[in-house]
């Protein structure tokens, strides 16, 4: 790939991997019978929808924008889950979507009679009340005082035949052992709830991290077999990252160098702006050909060129000095980039190319001071 054939910033995806990604999770399919849909929240990349849709049953959204996307560019089964909806959502949803998975016992009462007129499967969220991601309260949905998902306290037992299946998430970039360990906490729980006849289907959520290279597949046949034999339903994943893992990248060119210190390399991508999760999880991308700091001779902090104090990548080690004009390729790019970039200080959006399998780099879509423009008034 000749990185000085794109426009900088650019997201680029790379087909051959995502293809490799698809191709295990089909198998998990196969092998165990499963239903397997795209979590749009991580990958909205509507480009590849048609590929994705050769290998997975559908898409799951958080909302009408992300159900209206599916139904168009996937054309498959197509789920729904949000916290809350507004009643014109209801009325878009339920003829866009074939599952709508509710928060509260309130909200599904308010907006059952549209589903079963329009013969909508019907579901809830659970909460298992079982946490297995430590002690980083904001992506753990089992949190105390978390708002997602009904707990076993809170579940009205005389509106469970209203509902047709169960919904969980708990789970976040995880092996199997975790959803072992969230599954022994849901039997114990709501297992009287799965018994009953009219739940067939129960949605595991995302975080499953199955294309991880060392996740532990087994387990999770036996996890899906597990629920699929003892209970009767039909099993969902919704991976969001597993789809696209490791599966693209943001080109940037290094602008000029400032010393202060460090050397800082000022980019003209943005941690801020076009990979949020370096600063909300955080996280630190890997950068092709770079080492951590003092790995190798020469350690630079990579840095944006927002007014953003704290805009920082962070810190890379490489064989010989970068100097301006240079390209550098951050890894694993594809998923919670593109969905979750803004255009903070009038940054511009970066371009989406494709690294096409048989090869070619394709630019699918610029951005510019229109769609800056565009989103304000």
């Amino acid at each position: 790939m000749d990185l000085h054939t794109l426009p900088t910033p650019c997201y680029v995806i790379d087909e051959a991997r995502l293809l490799k990604n698809l191709r295990l999770l089909k198998r998990v399919r196969e092998e165990t019978g499963c239903r397997i849909l795209l979590a749009q929240k991580a990958f909205s990349c509507f480009y590849e929808y048609p590929l994705i849709g050769e290998y997975l049953d559908g898409a799951t959204a958080s909302g009408l924008f992300e159900a209206q996307l599916s139904h168009e560019e996937m054309g498959k089964e197509n789920h729904v889950f949000s916290p809350a909806y507004r009643a014109d959502e209801l009325d878009a949803l339920t003829r866009l979507c074939s599952h709508i998975v509710f928060n509260s016992f309130s909200q599904l009462e308010k907006f059952y009679p549209l589903c079963r007129e329009r013969h909508v499967h019907v579901g809830i969220r659970i909460n298992p009340e079982c946490s297995t991601q430590g002690e980083c309260a904001i992506y753990d949905p089992c949190a105390a005082g978390s708002r997602l998902g009904v707990t076993r306290s809170a579940f009205r037992a005389e509106l469970a035949p209203l509902l047709s299946g169960l919904h969980f998430h708990t789970l976040c970039e995880q092996d199997s052992d975790a959803l072992e360990v969230t599954l022994d906490a849901l039997e114990e729980r709501f297992g009287d709830i799965l018994s009953l006849p009219n739940i067939q289907w129960l949605n595991m959520g995302g975080g499953h991290h199955i294309t991880r290279p060392d996740y532990d597949l087994a387990r999770l046949f036996r996890c899906i077999r597990r629920m699929q034999n003892r209970y009767g339903v039909t099993v969902y994943l919704e991976p969001g990252e597993a789809v696209a893992l490791n599966a693209g990248y943001l080109v940037t060119e290094i602008m000029d160098i400032v010393t202060n210190g460090i050397d800082t390399l000022i980019l003209d991508a943005s941690a801020a702006c076009h990979m949020p999760d370096v600063l909300e999880m955080p996280y630190r991308p890997p950068l092709h050909g770079a080492g951590l700091p003092g790995e190798k001779p020469y350690t630079y902090r990579l840095a944006s060129r927002t007014c953003l104090a704290g805009d920082v990548i962070g810190d890379y080690s490489f064989d010989h000095r970068p100097k301006p004009g240079d390209r550098l390729c951050f890894e694993d790019m594809a998923i919670y980039s593109m969905v979750k970039n803004n255009t903070f200080n009038g940054m511009a959006l970066p371009a989406i190319a494709v690294f096409t399998r048989n090869g070619r780099l394709k630019i699918i879509r610029t951005f510019g001071y229109a769609d800056f423009k565009g989103r304000l008034a």
